[in-house]
Parts: structure tokens; C-alpha cells; sequence
């Protein structure tokens, strides 16, 4: 279905992006802290299988759309590049994102799990940010676009599982870590941010 090379490629763009600073792994580094592993690694997991609603949606809607009008597919495919170079513009502009906050809900770790899950299917940016990052791994000419788009997903969704997880379990040391060099921080926006405007331009110069 996906080729070698195709799915290393977009492994290696989406777990850099997974690990930047950002509201999501840093509430689980938050939950991880001060609520125990078990918690952290509840709402990772549950942040995680919230994507499958955007899979699916990005398989339906996109191949929807490159059938029924290759315009309108090719609007989207300048619009989700022109979304994902702002994103990168946003993340190299950043000050850091290593902030933790310390606020955290004592629930159960099925409570976060479940909170997790809704917490990413009802966001609109991760809506958006789906849209346009999943079509530009795929290879149209191969066909099964649809298939191509799911199995995608599902990709990003197993690497966000085990990079959260572990965020979550480690929590303790990776606070400790981003106390002491919080220039790191920093970094991985930067790092983002060169990602994110690299795609944006691909994605818009191939449309």
C-alpha cells in the first residue's frame, strides 16, 4: 500500500513534529509529573487515538474531492500549504514552548484516556493541520488514495501512541531535562518551524 521510502519519509517529518513543544505533549508531561505514569501515559494515548477521526475524514473528504473536481483538490492542496507555512512561521517565531503547567485534573487514568481522545477529535486545528499534511505523502499516481490517506493515519497515530507514551512515563526526567537546558525547547520550535514552512512550500509549488 505505502512504499518504503514513502512511509520513513513521512514517519520522520511527523514524529519531529510530535515531539515539538506543543499543548498536547505538554500536558502530558504535566500529567506524567504530577499525577504518576500511569496518567501521563493515559491522556498520551488517548491524545493519539483522537486522530483516527481525523484519518477518516481526511481519507473521506480528500478523496472526495480529487474525483470530483481536480480544481477544488488543487485549491486545497495550495490552501494547506499556505496553512502549514504559517504554522512554521508561528513556530520559528516562538519563544520556546517548554512551559509546563501545573494545573492538571485529578482523574482516572480511563477519565484522561477518554479525555485525550475528545480533547483531539473536536480540535479544528488538528482537523485542519490533517487535511493538509496527509496529502502530500500521498502518490496519487499509485492509486488507492483513500487507502493511502487511512494508512497514513494510522501511521501517525502508532508513532504519537509511543512517542506520548513514553513522554509520559519519563515525564519526571524529561521535566528535569527541560529545567535545566530550557534552550531546547527552543530548538525543537525552530526545528518545527523549518518543517512545517519546507512542507507548506512543497505541497504548495507541486499543486
Amino acid at each position: 500500500m505505502l512504499t518504503l521510502d514513502q512511509l520513513l519519509a513521512f514517519l520522520l517529518a511527523a514524529s519531529l513534529i510530535t515531539i515539538s513543544p506543543g499543548p498536547d505533549n505538554l500536558m502530558v508531561l504535566s500529567l506524567g509529573m504530577s499525577r504518576g505514569r500511569k496518567q501521563g501515559m493515559a491522556f498520551g494515548l488517548g491524545c493519539a487515538l483522537g486522530c483516527l477521526s481525523h484519518t477518516l475524514l481526511a481519507a473521506i473528504g480528500v478523496s472526495s474531492l480529487l474525483l470530483a473536481s481536480p480544481i477544488a483538490f488543487t485549491a486545497l492542496r495550495v490552501g494547506g500549504g499556505l496553512y502549514l507555512f504559517w504554522l512554521g512561521v508561528q513556530a520559528l517565531r516562538s519563544r520556546g514552548g517548554a512551559h509546563v503547567p501545573n494545573d492538571a485534573p485529578d482523574q482516572t487514568a480511563m477519565q484522561l484516556l477518554w479525555r485525550g481522545v475528545l480533547a483531539n477529535a473536536i480540535n479544528p486545528k488538528v482537523m485542519l493541520f490533517f487535511l493538509a499534511f496527509l496529502p502530500q505523502f500521498v502518490q496519487a499516481e499509485r492509486g488507492d488514495v483513500p487507502w493511502q490517506l487511512a494508512a497514513l493515519g494510522v501511521a501517525f497515530t502508532v508513532q504519537a501512541a509511543v512517542l506520548f507514551s513514553s513522554l509520559g512515563y519519563f515525564a519526571g526526567t524529561v521535566g528535569q531535562w527541560f529545567a535545566r537546558w530550557p534552550a531546547v525547547a527552543l530548538w525543537f520550535d525552530r526545528l518545527a518551524g523549518a518543517i512545517f514552512c519546507g512542507l507548506g512550500l512543497r505541497l504548495i509549488t507541486l499543486s
